[in-house]
């Protein structure tokens, strides 16, 4: 099964739309749309008929994106990667001792980005 094709529903545990990530962030949504265009943030339809939708675990305790998130989500976009692959890929347990997310989310950010630049060559 390719990223592309992976339940996203079944990956990630709590969604946000944008109003939801706006509130947090102290923002408006126009914004958090520049933030997903500018690869501050991903968004993705987890299911069919539903809108885009933010994964609420890519943003940290002290409600801002992660650190180092928008350098990851960088490279992966040069890597050919959209942003519904990229959720997947972080949400999957991959070769890191768990998922990507977690390694995020315990600051290892560099372990995650080391093999987020090998995926993407």
């Amino acid at each position: 099964m390719t990223l592309a094709e992976e339940d996203l529903s079944a990956l990630v545990d709590e969604w946000l739309d944008w109003r939801q990530v706006a509130d947090r962030l102290g923002v408006s949504a126009a914004k958090v749309r520049t933030m997903i265009r500018d690869h501050e943030l991903a968004a993705a339809q987890p299911r069919e008929g539903s809108g885009p939708l933010v994964p609420a675990d890519l943003l940290g305790e002290d409600g801002l994106p992660l650190k180092g998130l928008a350098g990851l989500l960088t490279v992966l976009h040069d890597g050919g990667y959209d942003d519904r692959e990229i959720i997947a890929w972080l949400h999957l347990d991959a070769d890191l001792p768990g998922r990507p997310i977690d390694a995020l989310r315990e600051n290892r950010g560099a372990e995650v980005k080391r093999r987020a630049q090998a995926m993407a060559l």
